[in-house]
């Protein structure tokens, strides 16, 4: 059941504790689209009291069912996808350092979200999406809801603010639009400081040349995409969650220097955690 993660894998973390299907589908569906192979990974965590109780009946237990879920998670990505090479991985550790662990070798990590409230995700005790996200080495998909997509041409938004992360973010991006047929609505978000030391009207074009510069290459490389700048004014949480409302994803750099930072995680993206209802994909910067 174990193995080495190839670094073509897309890694999904079954969360033995709530239900499975959205992310699964989710994952199964960009292997499928990407012609990579899956790997189920799920965490038994160790057992709580080695001095004070046998927890030894537990930790079967609780592997017997691991086993069980990954097994019907693996028959249920075959039904779906044949095609998709499909592995599992039964592993002993906390789910957060599992993950992290095997980001190391991942292509992308994806994960289910309960949709808590900040504090509740911190308490958690099997919170993984908040310390995996942080700490991750590749890009990280946060799937809370079932695709609900309502307008169309179907879209994807990435939000940019010159940062390394927001730049290896808008590749990644592109290169999720080109695969699904969707336009790219490409997001600025401007904050106006308390004191502008120079006309508002400058402070905008400088904005547009930044989303021109930052888009030039990539949208040569990737001329099927349908690309649109917006330059939205206001708090970057709720303008990029409002611009993704109906997106099929939502995608930030983290770890970057520019305007997504402020928490070790980075304030935007921490919000968009919580806010968005689309898949949230986290890119790291070089």
């Amino acid at each position: 059941m174990t193995g080495r993660i190839d670094p073509h894998d897309i890694v999904l973390g079954i969360d033995p504790d709530r239900d499975w299907h959205v992310a699964l589908a989710w994952a199964a569906d960009e292997a499928h689209r990407r012609r990579l192979p899956l790997r189920l990974l799920l965490a038994v965590p160790p057992q709580h009291d080695t001095q004070h109780l046998d927890d030894t009946p537990r930790q079967l237990a609780l592997r017997r069912a691991g086993a069980e879920r990954l097994g019907m998670a693996q028959d249920w990505v075959r039904e779906r996808h044949p095609e998709v090479g499909v592995s599992t991985d039964l592993l002993g550790g906390f789910p957060a350092h599992v993950l992290g662990t095997a980001s190391r070798h991942a292509r992308m990590v994806v994960l289910g979200s309960r949709h808590l409230s900040r504090t509740a995700e911190f308490l958690s005790a099997g919170s993984t999406v908040v310390p995996v996200t942080a700490q991750a080495h590749c890009p990280v998909v946060v799937v809370a809801d079932a695709e609900h997509i309502t307008q169309q041409p179907p879209y994807i938004v990435v939000g940019i603010d010159g940062s390394p992360s927001s730049t290896a973010a808008l590749a990644f991006a592109f290169d999720e639009a080109d695969l699904r047929g969707a336009s790219l609505r490409v997001v600025s978000v401007w904050q106006p400081p308390l004191l502008l030391l120079h006309d508002e009207d400058v402070a905008l074009q400088e904005q547009r040349a930044l989303l021109a510069e930052a888009t030039a290459g990539l949208a040569g490389k990737y001329p099927d995409v349908t690309l649109t700048h917006e330059i939205p004014m206001g708090h970057p949480v709720e303008e990029l969650a409002q611009a993704a409302e109906h997106a099929l994803a939502v995608v930030v750099g983290r770890r970057g220097r520019g305007g997504y930072t402020g928490m070790r995680l980075g304030s935007v993206v921490h919000g968009l955690l919580h806010r968005a209802h689309c898949p949230v994909i986290t890119v790291a910067g070089d």
